[in-house]
């Protein structure tokens, strides 16, 4: 018994002095501790909004109209109008009109579907809605003047509204959208199914992108790609402004994917366009981890989505997109629970529901800005209800 118990004790130090070998979780506890603990941090820090009555936007409409407290005049709002930055709509008496002027009339349509919604618990009032690509109203302009914008950066003072995408007027990309990206509704749907068919274990674990060259942020990623076809698949597809091969980095375009093919892939990136992307809010709903690019383009939902709680914020420039993908991969079970907080939070705050409200309070609240009663233009056509579409 002595000697057994001495070569116990002897193997016992013998194991003591043995290297410890390498294992996932000393890694994940060593290596990634930064991003664990960058997580842990923002998850204590975060603080779940209110589905009811669509307040969990309820600070953007008031940070948005906080320029105009001291009242909108009507000198104020002749200066917006003569000034063409957008398309000028009146209320009057629960009955919407505009200008005959319309630079994309399938924007304004989509904008118009959500007015004529609500428009039966609307006060009277005037307003411009910028339904181009890029804000109006830059913050060096003074004084700050009522213009209504889809998308800003922290350097305007256009009011956000939910994009007319919502409902109809976004990208034609042929052959999968001809008609023009729109009907969130229906697409939640769609992507609800196809993330069903691709639940996280079945999904492939290479990062993925489709898209056009709409802005030069998303050339690292496409020469990542290049360089390293197992980490990250992404090329470019072609779009109206497609020229040449310059345009697509010297390669030929790649085919246009549904979004819901995109449920396939584990990793999704979401980079800026124009100005902020429409294919955001549809990446949650697949189930996959969504990779930002960028923080500095915004649309009305985007304050509430919260880095690291809801998707993985990369830099502009991608110079830490190597050192993410290599984290989440080597800590799965962190990249599944934020990617379902991600899911969760666009399936139960962005439904048709929440945009609807969103238009009626964002209209309520800019009504009481007005210092004059509003007087009818004659010549402007009422707008009234169109036929409901019911396919994408």
């Amino acid at each position: 018994m002595e000697r057994w118990a001495l070569l116990q004790l002897r193997l016992g130090l013998l194991l003591l002095l043995l290297p410890p070998v390498p294992g996932r979780q000393k890694e994940s506890g060593s290596k990634w501790k930064v991003f664990i603990d960058q997580i842990n941090r923002s998850l204590e820090n975060y603080e779940p909004c209110s589905s009811q009555n669509c307040s969990c936007y309820h600070g953007v409409i008031e940070e948005d109209l906080t320029p105009f407290r001291a009242g909108i005049s009507r000198k104020m709002m002749a200066e917006v109008v003569k000034r063409k930055l957008g398309t000028h709509y009146q209320i009057i008496k629960n009955r919407l009109y505009r200008e005959n002027d319309c630079m994309f009339p399938s924007r304004c349509s989509g904008v118009e579907h959500f007015i004529l919604d609500v428009i039966g618990r609307l006060p009277d009032m005037e307003m411009v809605i910028n339904v181009r690509d890029y804000p109006q109203v830059p913050k060096w302009m003074e004084p700050a003047i009522p213009v209504f914008s889809f998308s800003k950066t922290s350097e305007y003072h256009d009011i956000m509204y939910p994009a007319w995408t919502f409902w109809e007027g976004g990208p034609a990309v042929w052959p999968i959208y001809p008609t023009g990206l729109g009907r969130w509704d229906l697409f939640r749907e769609d992507l609800a199914r196809s993330a069903a068919q691709w639940p996280w274990k079945k999904k492939n674990s290479t990062a993925y992108f489709r898209g056009s060259r709409t802005s030069p942020e998303r050339d690292p990623l496409i020469l990542l790609s290049r360089k390293n076809p197992k980490l990250v698949d992404a090329e470019y597809t072609k779009n109206q402004a497609w020229k040449s091969m310059k345009d697509t980095l010297g390669k030929p375009a790649a085919q246009d994917v549904h979004l819901v093919d995109h449920c396939k892939y584990k990793y999704l990136f979401n980079f800026r366009g124009v100005a902020a992307s429409f294919r955001f809010k549809h990446l949650f709903l697949c189930g996959s981890l969504v990779f930002h690019v960028g923080d500095e383009w915004l649309e009305f939902f985007y304050p509430q989505l919260k880095p690291w709680v809801h998707y993985i914020p990369v830099k502009t420039d991608l110079s830490n997109v190597q050192e993410l993908l290599q984290f989440v991969k080597a800590n799965d079970d962190i990249a599944r629970e934020i990617a379902e907080r991600g899911s969760q939070f666009i399936m139960n705050h962005l439904q048709m529901d929440d945009v609807t409200c969103y238009w009626e309070n964002l209209l309520t609240e800019y009504s009481k800005f007005l210092s004059y009663n509003v007087t009818r233009r004659k010549d402007y056509d009422q707008i009234i209800p169109k036929v409901l579409k019911t396919e994408l």
